[in-house]
């Protein structure tokens, strides 16, 4: 219990760091080439903002089960599959919109 909500908050503290950098300092390279190679230059601090937006979603919600883990192990689920679902539909939405689709 107490390692699985360590491992947790770790992941998604991770996640949180990861989409900081992703948004804030528009670090393309953390992202693989055939998400961003079709995004226009001045597209791309829009396009930056908005997957960093949606990893920092995703890892808030990996974090929050972490959390909640440690409180009540048997809702821990409902902010891990709230934060992956929220996240995922934010990134998947600017992929569409910048990059024309998810692998192109």
């Amino acid at each position: 219990m107490l390692f699985g909500a360590i491992i947790f908050f770790a992941v998604g503290s991770a996640c949180i760091v990861l989409g900081f950098l992703i948004w804030k300092k528009q670090k393309l390279s953390l992202l693989h080439d055939y998400h961003y190679q079709n995004v226009k230059k001045e597209d791309i601090p829009a396009y930056t903002g908005q997957m960093g937006a949606g990893m920092i979603v995703l890892g808030a919600g990996i974090a929050a089960a972490g959390i909640f883990e440690l409180a009540s192990s048997s809702f821990w689920w409902i902010p891990l599959a709230a934060g992956i679902v929220i996240g995922l539909i934010v990134m998947y939405r600017a992929q569409k919109k910048y990059n024309g689709s998810f692998f192109s």
